[in-house]
């Protein structure tokens, strides 16, 4: 049986990515005692640090009940404070500590030497090539102003 190339990019991708994710996980939670999510929770916020919980859910894809129990979790383990917005006194804005800029870094130091073999069987051609399919794809799936966008560019 013949699987048409569609068919088996849109798995592969599918597949590699929630690998990964499960890998990266485990990862972080065995190194640095966090998860991913809250990884990518902490990263989001250093990018654009006064994004609502509910924009942030959007772009993360996950529901507001989950950020907000990753952040309630951030602000225990003291890697977010909350401050009021000067512009908006009834809007509360998570800020990353010092502690959870750390653990960030730390946490996307593990990854790439986690993933450093994986990328390595790449020769420089092949990973820019890498770079430029995927981030052809990401502007397809993430232009600005589409729902559930991300919002970012990722320039190469």
């Amino acid at each position: 049986m013949s699987v048409d190339s569609n068919s088996a990019i849109s798995y592969l991708m599918q597949h590699t990515a929630a690998a990964m994710g499960r890998q990266s996980d485990q990862l972080l939670q065995e190194r640095l005692g966090i998860g991913l999510s809250q990884f990518k929770i902490l990263m989001a916020l250093q990018h654009e640090p006064y994004i609502q919980q509910r924009k942030l859910a959007m772009h993360l894809g996950q529901t507001e009940a989950s950020i907000s129990r990753q952040i309630k979790l951030l602000h225990e383990r003291g890697m977010l404070v909350t401050r009021i917005n000067p512009k908006s006194k009834r809007e509360h804005l998570n800020v990353p500590t010092p502690k959870g800029i750390k653990i960030a870094e730390a946490a996307r130091e593990a990854m790439q030497q986690h993933y450093a073999t994986m990328f390595a069987a790449l020769n420089d051609k092949q990973q820019k090539q890498l770079v430029q399919m995927l981030a052809g794809f990401h502007a397809w799936l993430c232009p600005p102003g589409k729902p559930n966008s991300c919002n970012h560019p990722f320039n190469i």
